[in-house]
């Protein structure tokens, strides 16, 4: 981007986050007067803090004048790049306007760069020991999946010089962000937060943004880092079985185009799909949590006359203009959808089984301000602690907020104090924005803690339920009929379009990809009973160098990124890939023992916190009620628990 005249460049501070242009003058200008009285910002709990950081007047204009002086003749090199633990320290309290926990020092250093925790090469050369790894097997390391964690690996993988094929079933990167394309669809995370920090984006056109715009992002870091070489797109994983004493996974793939990648020729299509077989040394499951859609189980939905479908599965070109619309569920997906499509449809029919506790985001809708590009791309450090305050917003944050507290007397509504005023200030939101319609408050205010089940953002919802062509159903359905959703009180609603918004199978997880391990074990059998167990989430006793994904037990109901999430994760099976590379070892496998005490320790913690709250049903929680798809820890926590495998925790062939 060019160097902004000064009219722009004046524009371009006035709209900054004055927060973190402070922490970028003092990297600029090495003087400590920005870390200090007045410039210290005041500690802001919204989701989207007040760029005026609580500041004077005085010291307001004082920041944006000596950042004008600064960048007036083009961006000047930093006085301070890396100021040192001690110092960072201090800048991530001034920055936030409050204390950060010290652990969280060398987690944020990293992720802003000034620290290098990706695993590294104890060999001086280890050209002959990748050669070594990589003999006897038709690829050393297969990936399963292009969405975000199967990129993060490839990206991780590439750098160590670790030869590896990733596998895609769609005919493009992204996986969830690729398959989804309802109107209304996109984040709930702000982008300098969700989003790679090894690949950052300046360009983002909303703080929140669409589907379209992260599935570009996504495209762009597969070109940027020249992962579509190693992809082999619209193929699928039909089996995989470990082979003991050749210490090696064979795999059955089954594939639907002939030429794939970036060669720059059009896919041929196959007259039927055919099937090949591989070797691999290591196999990871990257697949995810959103991976496959519920069944649509209702009785006589395939005697429908039109169309009807799952949200996940929106057929193209679909018009739905002047149709009458019947949605079902009130989750995330349809909060999105509601409001995308209420100005263009006949009617809109809600169906909802339970409410939801939808915030408020003053504005969730906006577009960045034209000049943010250039201020992330140019001015030193403020895209790196731009990208902090958000983290530290949807972050860890919450957590401690979640927790029951056994003295609170109210434990049917909230779990303390805080989680209780979470609540009064929903309802009152809720409330207001259905004044005047009792019946809708009624039908529309959650009778379970805040956050229980995951919370959602309001991009126009309440607005949409109280328009005159949409109605909020409350009976559950009982059958669709040829014309017709028919609830349990009989009553019949006709629609033209059914759109069934009904989440996704979130504890299969990998075992849905016909996984056979040692001893012939199928790794759906090891987690039957809707009960998922791995250690950290990524690896199964039985199951030697299988790795996992955004697997059991990581989600993050709290808060947090699936990005985030994905780089911890790849720095686990990368040290373990490096350790498998430079050792005898040809396989590891999680210990039986290790797994026990891992799902134990985070049981007894989940106990503690607000998803095991008797009053709500949730995907979260398996037919058992045990909690299988979000993590109880801190993001920091896991961080160091994925830092890199501890030998005591597997058994080494």
């Amino acid at each position: 981007m060019s160097q902004p005249n000064a009219i722009q460049l004046r524009a371009a501070v006035e709209a900054a986050d004055l927060r973190v242009l402070a922490m970028s003058l003092f990297h600029i200008t090495g003087d400590r007067r920005w870390l200090e009285p007045p410039f210290r910002p005041r500690r802001d709990v919204q989701l989207v803090a007040n760029p005026h950081a609580g500041l004077s007047e005085e010291a307001q204009t004082q920041i944006r004048e000596a950042m004008i002086a600064a960048l007036a003749d083009g961006v000047p090199t930093p006085i301070i790049d890396d100021p040192g633990a001690e110092v960072f320290a201090e800048m991530m309290n001034v920055c936030l306007g409050e204390i950060v926990p010290s652990e969280y020092v060398p987690m944020v250093r990293q992720d802003m760069g000034f620290e290098n925790g990706e695993p590294h090469w104890q060999l001086p050369n280890p050209a002959e020991a990748l050669n070594k790894f990589a003999a006897g097997v038709d690829t050393p390391v297969l990936v399963i999946g292009a969405g975000i964690c199967g990129l993060t690996l490839s990206v991780k993988l590439a750098q160590l010089g670790i030869v590896h094929t990733v596998i895609e079933k769609n005919a493009d990167v992204g996986g969830t962000w690729f398959e989804n394309r309802y109107p209304g669809c996109g984040v709930d995370t702000p982008n300098q937060f969700y989003s790679f920090a090894f690949a950052p984006n300046p360009d983002w056109g909303f703080h929140f943004s669409p589907r379209n715009e992260l599935q570009t992002y996504l495209q762009d870091v597969a070109d940027r880092f020249g992962l579509r070489d190693r992809i082999q797109f619209n193929t699928e994983l039909v089996a995989a079985t470990w082979d003991e004493t050749g210490q090696l996974w064979t795999v059955t793939l089954r594939d639907s185009l002939r030429s794939v990648g970036s060669t720059g020729s059009e896919p041929v299509q196959l007259p039927q799909p055919t099937e090949r077989t591989l070797t691999c040394r290591v196999l990871v499951a990257a697949i995810g949590h959103f991976n496959r859609p519920n069944d649509i189980t209702f009785p006589g939905a395939q005697d429908f006359n039109g169309e009807v479908f799952h949200s996940a599965l929106w057929p193209e070109n679909l018009d739905l203009t002047g149709k009458r619309v019947a949605l079902v569920g009130t989750g995330a997906t349809s909060v999105q959808i509601a409001p995308a499509i209420v100005q263009q449809v006949k009617s809109l029919t809600i169906y909802q089984r339970s409410p939801q506790w939808v915030r408020e985001v003053p504005g969730i809708n906006d577009p960045v301000s034209q000049s943010t590009p250039w201020l992330l791309a140019n001015v030193p450090y403020y895209e790196k602690w731009m990208r902090f305050t958000q983290f530290w917003r949807y972050g860890d944050g919450l957590l401690q907020w979640l927790r029951k507290d056994p003295q609170w007397p109210h434990p049917d509504r909230s779990l303390n104090r805080v989680n209780d005023r979470h609540r009064q200030e929903t309802t009152t939101y809720i409330q207001s924005e259905l004044a005047g319609r009792e019946d809708l408050i009624t039908k529309c205010l959650p009778d379970y803690p805040p956050y229980g089940k995951r919370i959602l953002l309001d991009k126009g919802w309440y607005k949409t339920l109280l328009q005159p062509h949409v109605e909020l159903v409350t009976e559950a359905i009982d059958h669709l009929d040829n014309t017709s959703v028919i609830t349990s009180n009989g009553i019949s609603r006709e629609a033209d379009v059914v759109i069934m918004a009904l989440g996704f199978s979130v504890t299969d997880l990998a075992a849905r990809l016909n996984i056979t391990g040692k001893n012939n074990q199928d790794l759906a059998d090891v987690w039957a009973n809707d009960d998922p167990r791995a250690y950290l989430g990524i690896t199964v006793p039985g199951f030697p160098n299988l790795f996992c994904m955004y697997g059991p037990n990581t989600n993050t109901g709290h808060g947090g990124s699936g990005f985030g999430l994905a780089q911890s994760q790849s720095r686990y099976i990368t040290a373990a890939i490096t350790l498998l590379t430079e050792t005898k070892v040809t396989s590891m496998e999680c210990k039986q023992a290790a797994l026990d005490e891992y799902i134990d320790r985070m049981d007894t913690e989940h106990q503690e916190l607000i998803w095991t709250h008797p009053g709500m049903s949730t995907y979260y929680r398996n037919t058992s009620g045990r909690v299988v798809s979000v993590m109880p820890w801190r993001l920091v926590d896991y961080w160091n628990m994925t830092e890199k495998p501890e030998p005591a925790d597997f058994t080494f062939v």
